[in-house]
């Protein structure tokens, strides 16, 4: 199917934390997407200026409704207006669904680990949420690496709302809550290997986040003699 651009109406923002948001649109004729897909969000200044950024689906499909994560750049050029100041009913262009290798199909992969590192849990919420509508489909595992609490993407969803089948577990790289039993600090080799040993040595593997992020974890599964095969990534950054 060839990839045109589409009318977006935004119909909701709803916020995440301090610089990031959710954003649905509506776009009549969507083709319909799988979780782990991505879109390219067009926008056309009076003058005639484009900008073209890309973005995360963040829930399965939903008829002509797509949700966005969008995280607000300092000094960016486009996701401060579209975090904060694009206006409900407006209308953008978006093209897609983009990206054929990082997406998850519920059932016949036996037990998966999501790896996300800030903003990069977007797709994999896509993942979870999939998972949450397909019962008995195969164990997800989630390890989100966040800087502090408030930071949290989806709390409630992730972390108050358990599921059958859903393990998550949420790794503080600056500052973890009181009560928490893992120190704060950037991902480690061990905070792999208890997920990394349920899943076999070519049990799927979907990492998301920033570049450097993205390759360190790439970088401590290989190292514990994962199929590198195994293990798709998408980064940004």
């Amino acid at each position: 199917m060839a990839l045109v651009w589409r009318p977006a109406r935004l119909v909701e923002r709803r916020p995440q934390n301090a610089t990031a948001r959710t954003l649905v649109f509506e776009v009549p004729g969507w083709p319909g997407h799988l979780p782990g897909q991505h879109v390219d969000v067009r926008l056309t200044a009076d003058d005639g200026y484009q900008a073209v950024r890309s973005y995360s689906l963040a829930a399965p499909a939903d008829g002509a409704r797509l949700e966005l994560g969008v995280r607000a750049v300092p000094d960016g050029e486009v996701s401060p207006y579209l975090a904060d100041d694009l206006p409900l009913d407006a209308r953008v262009e978006v093209r897609g669904p983009l990206g054929n290798w990082f997406v998850w199909r519920p059932g016949g992969s036996g037990p998966v680990l999501l790896v996300g590192g800030g903003s990069g849990v977007v797709p994999l919420a896509a993942m979870v949420r999939a998972h949450r509508r397909a019962p008995g489909a195969d164990t997800l595992r989630l390890l989100y690496s966040v800087r502090a609490a408030a930071d949290v993407w989806y709390r409630e969803e992730l972390l108050s709302a358990p599921a059958p089948g859903l393990d998550v577990r949420l790794l503080y790289t600056r500052a973890a809550p009181p009560g928490t039993s893992r120190p704060a600090g950037r991902v480690m080799a061990d905070d792999l290997a208890r997920a990394v040993s349920g899943l076999g040595p070519g049990g799927p593997v979907y990492v998301c986040g920033p570049t450097g992020f993205v390759e360190t974890v790439g970088d401590l599964l290989t190292g514990l003699d994962h199929d590198p095969a195994a293990v798709r990534t998408e980064r940004f950054g």
